[in-house]
């Protein structure tokens, strides 16, 4: 192997670090806000009958006695799994479906809902949370992981539609280069980052949508709508 070719293959293998690194930031935001936001709907179903700065009490009491130490480790212990039990050895995801099935196979749920046990066991024995609410929500705790996981469903049905509206801004974009049309192609763009930044990272996704902002960039800065071979390879190599 020579030298151009060592430099290429640590190029790729930097793209594909980076890639696998801001996927796993996104799972950790991302699913980390949503379990937090599906185990506040969880309480209060849990906890009718309590008052709203009760309930705020007893989730505060769990987030700070574990659960929110500990959410970000089964976060990434989940997709760790579930990425080898699907036979992602090393590198990114390449699609949604190959996310949710990572999720179901790491069990991002069983392991969450041993994180709130472990918070209200730990609560409990500081007198934060009193052993029959502490009773309570153990035994209401399906509902709480039933809600996470119609979250977490949620949260991939839009991640699905995102990505299906950058590739079809691409389309109208590609269309209305041919149509030479600037200002609609001006449009597409503008729906292609407002999308992107609602997403996983995706590499096949970036490196489509990239490679057309790439060449929007050179048509306005040039004037011209002729792309030749060499810009058309430069545009897709510079993602």
């Amino acid at each position: 192997m020579n030298e151009l070719e060592i430099q290429l293959e640590n190029q790729i293998l930097d793209r594909n670090n980076t890639i696998e690194m801001a996927q796993n930031n996104f799972f950790e935001t991302t699913f980390g806000k949503v379990l937090n936001t599906a185990l506040d709907i969880g309480l209060k179903a849990v906890l009718p009958d309590l008052i709203e700065d009760e309930i705020i009490n007893i989730k505060d009491s769990i987030l700070e006695n574990g659960f929110s130490e500990g959410i970000k480790e089964v976060i990434n212990t989940a997709i760790n799994t579930g990425k080898s039990a699907i036979g992602i050895v090393t590198g990114d995801f390449e699609n949604i479906s190959q996310i949710e099935m990572a999720v179901k196979k790491g069990g991002l749920l069983d392991k969450t809902s041993e994180l709130i046990d472990f918070a209200l066991n730990i609560a409990n024995q500081k007198n934060l949370i009193s052993k029959d609410i502490t009773s309570v929500i153990k035994t209401g705790k399906n509902t709480i992981i039933n809600t996470m996981e119609d979250k977490i469903e949620k949260t991939l049905t839009t991640q699905i539609k995102a990505i299906e509206n950058i590739e079809k801004y691409c389309d109208i974009w590609k269309d209305a280069f041919n149509n030479q049309d600037i200002t609609k192609m001006e449009n597409a763009i503008k729906n292609i980052d407002k999308n992107l930044g609602k997403i996983v990272p995706l590499e096949s996704v970036l490196n489509n949508a990239k490679t057309i902002e790439n060449l929007h960039n050179i048509i306005k800065n040039t004037g011209s709508f002729e792309i030749s071979e060499e810009t058309m390879q430069l545009a897709q190599r510079f993602n």
